[in-house]
């Protein structure tokens, strides 16, 4: 059980830190964090801030100021136990900047524990900039109340992706040539567990590639409806009929604080 609970009128910030958690620590602010505290969001000493770092669950503390951007964050006691349930995992083919970092927001607050993005026949980008693409998840995980940040894998060819698939992590591939069955009648039958979703470029994949992923045993090839849709949706639509059909969206939302 939680050693600590807030009043449920008062909404802490969320932070994520690497160190680990646990009762007495005191954490030095980064000066980033300070000012988002003490400039941004004008919180005062001994206001309580809510810490997460993916292992050892939620944490409160009290925010004690030693500078004009500096201060220490002291734990009191852990408010969430740390999560069991691992998320989706998320291929997607590398695509411009900006919708890259929607997929990778929303994918984040959908639950995705992993995204790999993927080098495809059609991607029209051979890079991605790993480091904001974290930042990007870090503030996702802390703004929906995550435990976790998924991991970002680099880039790197299809193929490479799915040599070490896991044979018993269904692979979801959206195929947007209108001949595979809809995703919900595709995994009529298919029993709630860990799944992957891949998602192609704008023009979507090659017909080699559609070819290919169709002689894999871990692949369903499904559709997302009678519209087109963009790279950035199909990803997005795609993980939330999964999480409703396959994952956690049948679980209820932890009682707000």
């Amino acid at each position: 059980m939680p050693d600590t609970e807030l009043p449920a009128t008062y909404r802490a910030p969320r932070l994520f830190v690497e160190a680990p958690l646990a009762a007495g620590a005191v954490l030095p602010l980064s000066r980033e964090q300070a000012r988002y505290l003490f400039a941004v969001l004008r919180r005062k000493p001994d206001a309580a801030v809510l810490l997460f770092n993916g292992r050892d669950g939620e944490w409160a503390a009290f925010l004690r100021q030693t500078g004009r951007d500096a201060g220490l964050l002291e734990l009191a006691g852990q408010t969430r136990p740390p999560a069991t349930h691992a998320g989706p995992w998320l291929l997607f083919a590398a695509i411009k900047r900006t919708p890259t970092e929607l997929i990778v927001e929303k994918a984040t607050e959908l639950g995705v524990s992993r995204l790999l993005p993927v080098r495809t026949e059609r991607s029209n980008q051979d890079r991605i900039n790993h480091d904001r693409l974290t930042r990007i998840a870090i503030e996702a995980a802390e703004q929906s109340e995550r435990l976790d940040v998924p991991a970002i894998e680099a880039l790197q060819p299809l193929p490479d992706a799915l040599a070490d698939w896991p044979r018993d992590r269904l692979l979801i591939v959206g195929d947007e040539t209108g001949t595979a069955p809809p995703m919900r009648e595709a995994l009529t039958g298919a029993r709630p567990g860990p799944f992957g979703l891949l998602v192609g470029p704008e023009g979507g994949f090659a017909q080699g590639e559609l070819d290919g992923l169709g002689q894999l045993d871990f692949v369903a090839k499904v559709g997302f409806g009678p519209r087109v849709l963009r790279a950035e949706t199909a990803a997005l639509v795609g993980l939330a009929l999964g999480q409703a059909i396959l994952g956690d969206f049948a679980k209820a939302r932890p009682v707000t604080r």
